[in-house]
């Protein structure tokens, strides 16, 4: 192994200033042991180089892409990429991170580089170009006003089909604080990432990589990548027992992402339908089968338009819906859709319980034909005008604001121009001319553009602050974002990992496990060899709070964090359950660490890794206490507990007639949910009364610069325990249904 030689990371982050055309490229080789990558790397820098109190849009602001050191290293699922900037929409506008999957995870390291740093401000529209080591600044004036899908064809056709387009639409270019970032035509980096980088004036990155990965033991790599996806993942969500009854199966769950079954076709597909089928466990060559993610999403119906599932560089899954629908393409100029999440199903499932158009449901509630052509409308849309949906809550607003009368007060003789009537006698194109406006965000004539503001924007200047402790709104929080896979994932736990971000928490480590297919009684089995007695308990029938439901709350929010700075996909990863009987449906929790020690070469176990994830959790923590707002309007805050972590009214206020901790509620308690963040808060080493990292945490996790920081700024506090002296032990925990593992075997 020659000294000179890195291993897995390529070792270099670029940097460019737009406002001086400065580019620079700077060795990332200091952060790797601490910071790992992705999500790490973007926090240090944000923390190291943007000062407290910065607004999204001045140009101190700066807009950090980085990956990790698995990405484009032959691990599956290892296609993610990460961006920090300043958050558009949220109170404060603190740090906040996008998250996105496509092919520009991968392409940014093939080009040579772990990160690109975006600082300044561009004096005209342009673009950043990375092609292997040539680095430049491009004019993009004539992309200027073009969508998302123009822009990438564009792009595509000057510098060629293999370069990665990660571009903004109109909404970012008109500074709409809802605005994100496409890339591979709708993968998408959300938190307002869109509006920042068009106050730069820039329009895309552009990525060409041709260069490999060096990895330290590619025979390693590639046995574990066969012994994980023959025996222990699963499909979307790593969801491990099949949707309908099965021949192979001992269980099924209807609620399942594992979709595939007999008769079930991608019947759009060229050359002729393919049908799903029955793919089973110990089958790699048809685990892309096994996710069949456009008709989970938009119902049965579904089936006629599917060409195939698709997703991320690395991804044996494939989640991604790939459609085609024609009367789209008469309506918008686009035949194509695809997308893996909430633009999948933006109208039946945040829209239409509250809006409840005619003919888009049946009379036992199942999505029709017509409920297929209001979703692909809408996605089509928002995705070319890169607008963003702050997990679903602008479709929230708009229906509420429409229903409840809102805009038609609030707009006046506008309120008619948006035809409200026809979407509700059955035409879904008035949709068009909604989003644009709101993409346009010109407030003083198109007001409906408020929308694109978010809740802490449009609640105060429509008068309608009581949305917030609406159960129908689901904002989780008062800072301005809502659930995301809350309270019903849980309860407690679900609660907990909502907070403690700066946005949406973005987590999937709990809810993949809640909804994985398995009985529950097996679940709670499983749930105490990982995290404890009485961690899990059945959906809606809540206990009250205990350190085990604590543990299970930390696991989350490390793994997930652990997964942004490797770069991973925690829609799968991590690998607590499995769909092999054989296994006891016992995953492998040590396959993060086994994979890094195969590529770095530096041995670590999961211990280590989940202190890393512990301590850039702990990081952005701090950079959150030293801007957030104190009560009084000051600048510099460390009670998280009072200001920050604070849960909107209406999880306490719902279900007025029944108690919590009863069967067929997740409504909370109040005084369990201030135990509850009691016990978090001990977790991760921060102080219990104010939920701020201690002196005694940060030099653990050796943050000492960030202690001297919070020191001088009067925002520390002494306590905490030791992590080693706090921690549950993850090292092979599940050593023993893991006995195929050939990293134990070596």
């Amino acid at each position: 192994m020659a000294d000179n030689v890195s291993y897995g990371w390529m070792g270099w982050i670029a940097r460019v200033n737009l406002s001086t055309g400065e580019i620079t490229e700077e060795s990332d080789e200091a952060m790797q042991k601490d910071y790992i990558g992705g999500m790490g790397f973007a926090n240090k820098i944000m923390y190291d180089e943007v000062p407290a109190g910065v607004d999204w849009m001045d140009e101190e602001n700066k807009v950090v892409l980085a990956v990790g050191p698995l990405t484009g290293a032959g691990v599956p699922l290892g296609g993610r990429s990460t961006w920090a900037t300043l958050s558009t929409f949220t109170t404060d506008h603190l740090v906040v991170d996008s998250h996105c999957g496509g092919q520009l995870g991968a392409k940014l390291k093939y080009s040579g580089h772990d990160g690109l740093i975006i600082e300044g401000k561009a004096d005209k529209p342009v673009y950043i170009l990375i092609d292997d080591d040539d680095i430049s600044i491009e004019d993009a004036s004539a992309l200027w006003g073009k969508g998302t899908r123009e822009t990438n064809e564009a792009l595509c056709k000057k510098h060629g089909v293999d370069v990665c387009v990660a571009a903004i639409g109109p909404a970012g270019e008109n500074l709409l604080p809802y605005a994100c970032v496409l890339n591979t035509r709708s993968h998408s980096a959300g938190a307002g990432l869109g509006a920042v980088l068009g106050a730069k004036n820039v329009k895309a990155v552009v990525v060409r990589g041709t260069k490999g990965v060096n990895v330290a033991d590619p025979q390693m790599v590639a046995d574990l990548s066969d012994y994980m996806i023959d025996q222990v993942i699963g499909s979307n969500n790593n969801h491990v027992v099949p949707s309908t009854q099965q021949s192979w199966a001992e269980y099924y769950d209807k609620g399942s992402r594992w979709t595939a079954k007999k008769g079930l076709y991608w019947a759009a597909a060229e050359g002729g339908a393919i049908e799903t089928g029955e793919p089973k466990p110990h089958e790699p060559n048809t685990m892309g089968y096994r996710c069949m993610k456009s008709t989970k999403d938009l119902g049965p119906e579904a089936e006629k338009y599917t060409v195939k599932m698709a997703g991320c560089h690395g991804c044996p899954v494939r989640c991604y819906s790939q459609v085609k629908h024609p009367q789209i393409l008469e309506k918008t100029g686009y035949e194509s859709m695809g997308n893996t999440c909430v633009p999948n199903f933006p109208f039946s499932s945040y829209m239409q319980s509250m809006m409840k158009v005619p003919g888009t449901t049946t009379e036992d509630g199942a999505l029709t034909e017509q409920s297929v052509l209001y979703n692909l409308l809408i996605q089509a849309v928002v995705d070319d005008l890169g607008l963003w949906c702050n997990y679903a809550q602008l479709y929230r607003d708009l229906a509420h604001t429409y229903v409840d009368g809102i805009l038609e007060r609030e707009l006046g003789d506008q309120f008619a121009e948006y035809g409200f009537d026809k979407i509700m006698a059955g035409d879904p194109t008035p949709f068009i001319k909604i989003l644009s406006d709101i993409a346009s965000n010109d407030t003083e004539n198109k007001p409906i553009a408020w929308l694109g503001h978010g809740p802490l924007v449009w609640t105060e200047k429509w008068n309608d602050a009581k949305w917030y402790d609406d159960s129908r709104s689901c904002l989780i929080n008062y800072r301005g974002w809502p659930v995301h896979h809350a309270i019903e994932c849980f309860g407690q736990v679900g609660g907990l990992y909502n907070m403690v971000f700066n946005r949406d928490d973005m987590i999937h480590s709990a809810v993949n496990f809640q909804g994985c297919g398995l009985p529950i009684d097996l679940k709670k089995e499983m749930g105490a060899e990982m995290w404890g007695e009485g961690a899990v308990d059945a959906d809606k029938n809540y206990t009250p709070m205990n350190e085990s439901k604590a543990e299970f709350a930390w696991w989350s929010i490390v793994t997930d964090v652990l997964h942004d700075c490797l770069t991973l996909c925690n829609w799968v990863w991590p690998m607590a359950m499995a769909p092999d009987k054989d296994r006891s449906y016992r995953g492998d929790l040590d396959l993060e660490a086994q994979f890094y020690t195969a590529v770095t070469g530096q041995e670590v176990t999961i211990d280590d890794l989940y202190k890393a994830g512990e301590r850039v959790m702990t990081l952005q923590r701090c950079n959150t206490a030293r801007g957030m707002l104190d009560k009084d309007g000051n600048m510099g805050c460390n009670d998280f507990r009072g200001v920050h972590d604070v849960m909107t009214d209406w999880p306490f206020t719902k279900d007025p007639d029944i108690e919590p901790f009863t069967a067929g509620t997740d409504k909370m308690e109040r005084e369990d949910w201030d135990s509850a963040l009691t016990m978090l808060y001990k977790r991760f080493g921060w102080d219990e009364k104010l939920g701020c990292p201690t002196k005694e945490c940060l030099e653990d996790l050796g943050l000492t610069d960030q202690e001297a920081e919070l020191e001088e700024l009067g925002l520390l506090t002494e306590g905490g325990v030791a992590y080693d002296e706090r921690t549950r032990t993850y090292d092979h925990v599940l050593e023993k249904y893991c006995g195929d593992n050939p990293a134990l075997n070596a």
